[in-house]
């Protein structure tokens, strides 16, 4: 590792540290609102079982999801963001891929 990002990174660290502290604010921070995986998946005309097993997710979290006691995050989250956008695509598109 170079010295300039060496430096780069120990002055992230450092910065991390006073964050962490309540020293300084952070420059951002993301918030990601609440999906309402519910009527995602009543849009697909899916039981939870099988929505579950369409997108690869367990049914206990498809019902923690569903109920709000978490939140799902990263590629969970994209695909469901693509069930949200166009439902009958998505499935389509699963299920066909699903046969190959």
């Amino acid at each position: 590792m170079d010295d300039k990002l060496f430096s780069e990174l120990m002055e992230s660290v450092a910065e991390a540290g006073e964050i962490r502290r309540g020293v300084v604010e952070p420059s951002r921070e993301r918030v990601f609102s609440a999906m309402d995986v519910k009527k995602i998946r009543e849009a697909t005309g899916k039981t939870q079982e099988s929505f579950a097993a369409m997108i690869g997710a367990s049914l206990s979290t498809l019902r923690s999801w569903e109920q709000g006691a978490r939140q799902p995050t990263g590629p969970a989250r994209a695909l469901l963001a693509i069930f949200q956008s166009d439902p009958n695509q998505a499935s389509e598109l699963l299920h066909r891929n699903a046969h190959h």
